[in-house]
């Protein structure tokens, strides 16, 4: 017993460390490209546009990917759910990879023509597939590895690696157009980040296969459950459990993308006036506030459930909708820092939890398929519109009162879906491999090469 224990924490270290550190590195390849579409790619992809008209395209290619998000998740969903969540995770990373540092070495427009924004789309379109089929294998992959008790302590880890991505790409960015004229970023130095990846993702790769496969899924394969259709079994019996965790999902998306996604940036520098490079401080402070109060937030769930951690996340979010924007109308930096601080809070309370109460919403037989696609529903639904509906809103009535109520009435609709649900942090997260455990659950499943007792 004394020999197992140090083995399996061990183990348990491993895919912490896989993980955080593989989910890290997806979206700082992810928030490189965000970061870096008004400031490079306006420019060297889309010049023939006149300047506010590139910035917008610009910002719609950075967009494009949430569309292919919920493709990637569909994709990814089916292969986890059929040949294992670690030989997903090791593919998608790879994918992610490549197509980033294939953006590094992309020639512009004034080389190549019309080829060099056509092929910038393509490689964005290849990171949306590829983070559509990350996060759910990430999650699983911990969260399934967890001991009873502890699902959202462990499931927090593959949740810290948004804000510590967009941590990590706004340092890299912010680094070197510090140290470098702004002729030598624009022609050659804000190819570097991307160049960079590639060396992070050969070490989390290295990591990822170093890990074992999800104990649950290897159960599965030893009793041949494995779901040679999850996708058809998903959309049959378990459409609910993926229109509400896209729904609870889209409530934090919303708030996170204003603040991540640029609206609020572009907000406090064209409309308030502020520096650009103070705007991303704060938002830099933001970000490591949100990676606290997500890793605060996971271990909390296990001790006061997850409805109340995600009851108290939102309840937040709805408290701050209207100080956010009269503190950022002041136009000074402290009282900007307070209010994306204020909003941050809310955003970690209501996604750290979030692996944890994906896995406990579906069986294992649809799990991959299951809360990847509900997160890939939620993030296009909630975030990859958020900053633009937030621009709508503020041209029409030339306020942001609107941007608020918008706030609000997502985290409310949110919290009604997490309402729906019931309670699972102190259950065991299988007894769903036999057709019993699943009517336990409230599903109505037919296990394969089980006989249905109905």
């Amino acid at each position: 017993m004394t020999a197992i224990k140090p083995k399996r924490r061990n183990e348990e270290r491993r895919v912490a460390l896989a993980t955080a550190v593989g989910t890290t590195i997806e979206w700082y390849d992810f928030f490189i490209y965000a970061n870096s579409a008004a400031l490079v790619f306006a420019h060297l992809y889309f010049s023939p546009l006149s300047g506010s008209v590139a910035t917008l395209v610009a910002f719609a290619s950075a967009g494009v990917s949430f569309v292919f998000r919920p493709l990637g998740a569909i994709w990814g969903g089916y292969l986890g759910d059929r040949f294992g969540r670690r030989a997903v995770l090791v593919l998608t990373l790879s994918l992610m990879g490549a197509a980033t540092f294939a953006i590094g070495l992309l020639p512009t427009y004034a080389t190549i023509g019309i080829a060099a924004p056509i092929l910038l789309v393509l490689l964005r379109i290849l990171q949306g597939l590829s983070a559509g089929g990350e996060w759910g294998g990430a999650a699983l992959l911990a969260v399934e590895h967890a001991p009873l008790g502890k699902r959202g302590r462990f499931g927090v880890y593959p949740q810290l690696g948004a804000p510590a991505g967009m941590v990590l790409a706004i340092g890299t960015i912010a680094l070197l157009s510090a140290n470098m004229s702004q002729e030598a970023f624009m022609s050659w130095g804000w190819r570097l980040p991307f160049l960079f990846s590639v060396l992070l993702i050969i070490i989390g790769i290295v990591i990822r296969r170093g890990v074992e496969e999800s104990p649950v899924f290897e159960e599965l394969k030893q009793k041949k459950q494995q779901n040679a259709t999850p996708l058809r079994v998903l959309f049959k019996s378990h459409r609910r459990g993926v229109l509400i965790g896209a729904l609870i999902f889209m409530g934090n998306g919303v708030g996170g993308y204003l603040l991540v996604g640029g609206y609020i940036t572009s907000y406090a520098t064209s409309v308030v006036g502020m520096n650009r490079n103070l705007v991303l401080s704060a938002v830099v402070i933001a970000s490591i506030t949100w990676l606290i109060f997500t890793w605060i937030s996971g271990p909390l769930s296990d001790r006061i459930g997850r409805k109340k951690t995600y009851y108290i996340g939102f309840a937040a979010q709805i408290l701050v909708a209207f100080p956010l924007f009269a503190l950022i109308n002041t136009g000074s930096l402290p009282l900007l820092i307070a209010a994306v601080i204020l909003l941050s809070l809310g955003q970690g309370m209501t996604y750290g939890p979030q692996s944890a109460l994906f896995c406990e919403m579906f069986p294992a037989h649809v799990r991959y398929a299951g809360a990847s696609i509900a997160y890939g529903l939620g993030a296009l639904i909630g975030g990859a519109f958020s900053p633009t509906i937030a621009t709508l809103l503020q041209g029409l009535t030339g306020t942001t009162t609107l941007i608020s109520v918008y706030l609000i009435a997502v985290s409310i609709v949110s919290i009604a879906a997490v309402s729906r649900l019931k309670e699972r942090s102190r259950e065991p997260l299988e007894p769903s491999v036999t057709e019993t455990g699943l009517r336990e659950l409230g599903y109505r499943t037919h296990v394969p090469g089980q006989t249905s007792s109905h």
